[in-house]
């Protein structure tokens, strides 16, 4: 079994490097022109995706082959009172550049759309919305070529109890365009739909589930989390790349919804023990307030804890 760490967004061990900064649209409509406005996203769009490069550089030398784009790559991209401002175009060739980069390297991205994303919303206009972010996100994968990409997504609002909400999400589903559909999969949530209701609902979209170990911890009806793993892990069966999951530490007590700084090393070589039987390769996204940082961490753990197991380079380990 082969186990691949990676991390969300920012690389601590780059300083001054963020590919996340932003303009408000506060400031953006204070700007007394059309022409200064389109020039400052375009000096903050330019910014952040060279700073994407740099990170992509990065994790290529530390052997890190899997990695979250931030949502905010592309500041005011898709706010309905920002208009004539072609981000796409404009910068066609960055994003060609980046595309070539991440496919000549072999590295995985994802994307997480913010929790304001609520597919099974009741409000018609909070839909559309969400069909407008999402579509940034599938913009940005269509733009580096990569087919593979994913965005992440919880089922979101609870309005109407469960039942009528899972139900809502499967209809609003339907009229969602393809390059959506076909790019989401989703993720249980820490208060509301477990893991067994996710993925119940992923086999009746048949889209792939991102089992979250803390979410389920915090959130479960007592099912065993190898079980929900394995039927998880059932829903990637036609997709290319392996499975993922999500994975972080409570950060004071156990059922803490807060993540830690670093993730907790023992827990986490438990964790992988019991999933060997599945005996399938995955993919593991560490949610830590270090980032980068946390997943040096954790090698650091694991293998002080478990020196027998192999490591194939600086961020991925087999075990048998």
């Amino acid at each position: 079994m082969k186990v691949r760490l990676g991390y969300v967004a920012i690389a601590l061990k780059l300083p001054k490097v963020t590919s996340s900064s932003n303009v408000t649209y506060s400031y953006y409509s204070k700007l007394n022109s059309e022409e200064k406005k389109l020039a400052k996203l375009k000096t903050v769009t330019r910014t952040n995706l060279d700073d994407l490069y740099k990170i992509l550089e990065y994790n290529v030398e530390k052997q890190i082959h899997f990695y979250r784009i931030t949502s905010a790559l592309v500041p005011l991209a898709t706010h309905p009172e920002v208009s004539g401002w072609n981000y796409r175009e404009v910068f066609k060739k960055y994003f060609q550049v980046l595309g070539n980069y991440i496919r000549n390297n072999n590295l995985r991205v994802d994307t997480h759309p913010d929790e304001f994303n609520v597919i099974n919303s009741s409000k018609p206009q909070v839909v559309q919305n969400t069909i407008r972010n999402l579509m940034f996100h599938s913009y940005l994968f269509n733009d580096i070529d990569y087919p593979e990409g994913k965005m992440v997504i919880h089922v979101g609002s609870g309005e109407g109890g469960k039942e009528k909400a899972l139900n809502r999400f499967v209809e609003n589903f339907k009229t969602l365009p393809n390059d959506i559909k076909n790019r989401l999969i989703i993720e249980n949530d820490d208060k509301t739909f477990t893991a067994k209701d996710t993925l119940e609902l992923c086999h009746r979209i048949q889209r792939p589930m991102v089992l979250d170990v803390h979410h389920h911890s915090c959130n479960n009806q007592g099912e065993n989390t190898i079980d929900m793993l394995k039927g998880a892990f059932h829903t990637w069966d036609e997709e290319k790349l392996n499975p993922k999951i999500h994975y972080s530490t409570p950060r004071d007590f156990h059922n803490d919804r807060k993540h830690s700084d670093y993730i907790h090393g023992e827990d986490f070589v438990k964790f992988i023990e019991e999933a060997i039987n599945l005996n399938r390769d995955f993919d593991v996204m560490i949610e830590a307030k270090m980032k980068d940082l946390a997943l040096y961490k954790l090698v650091e753990d694991i293998k002080y804890l478990k020196p027998n197991w192999t490591w194939e380079d600086n961020s991925t380990f087999i075990v048998e």
